[in-house]
């Protein structure tokens, strides 16, 4: 080794090269200038304020009024408006509590003093017939298919009848005890006279039994 470096110092061997020589690096040093930060401003409300007042909606344009029509007055003639006088015109019949109205008097059945008591008896008018489902009820198990029966009934208000009698009844048939039973369920109008309805008469209601049904008559 040291004849080496004494043939360098002679000059008679070149020095070494060296191996392991960092490159130059180059640094920027320019300073750096910091990015603006963007700041966004916001407006807070203090609490319990109002919200903010809606905007008034348009109000619509009201229609225009109609022009009211004159009335149209009806061209009559002497003949025609005498017959509009209501004063003229006939009263409608009236009718009282029970609807008998002032319609044709009642015909007795039979003359005075035939009736319960000596009371005159009146044919019966239906306000309406009984069914023959209200019949059938108190009809006999053992009783003829035909046959008949006669009661005799006092008229009281809403057209109903009270206290029935059997006049008669087909022998053996018990019709006639069947209707008595039967007749509270009958509605029946009162006899009339003089256009007045007489409450409390009694009428003869006849009541016959056929095939094809239950016929009704006074």
């Amino acid at each position: 080794m040291i004849v080496i470096l004494l043939l360098i110092e002679l000059g008679i061997l070149p020095p070494p090269t060296p191996r392991d020589v960092n490159p130059l690096h180059i640094f920027d040093v320019t300073p750096m200038v910091p990015t603006p930060v963007r700041t966004v401003s916001r407006t807070v409300k203090p609490a319990g304020s109002a919200p903010p007042k809606a905007k008034p909606k348009p109000q619509p344009t009201p229609a225009a009024a109609p022009v009211p029509t004159p009335p149209t007055f009806i061209q009559m003639d002497s003949t025609s408006f005498a017959a509009t006088d209501i004063g003229k015109m006939a009263p409608a019949p009236s009718a009282d509590a029970d609807g008998a109205g002032s319609g044709k008097d009642s015909v007795a059945a039979y003359g005075p003093g035939e009736g319960p008591g000596g009371a005159p008896l009146y044919y019966a008018e239906w306000y309406r017939e009984p069914t023959h489902a209200e019949l059938s009820t108190y009809m006999p198990a053992n009783g003829p298919p035909t046959g008949y029966a006669l009661i005799a009934c006092k008229t009281v208000a809403a057209y109903h009848v009270d206290n029935c009698r059997v006049l008669g009844e087909t022998p053996g048939s018990g019709f006639g005890r069947a209707m008595r039973r039967a007749a509270w369920q009958f509605l029946v109008r009162p006899p009339r006279q003089g256009g007045k309805s007489l409450i409390g008469s009694w009428v003869r209601i006849r009541i016959d039994f056929t095939p094809s049904g239950v016929a009704t008559s006074g």
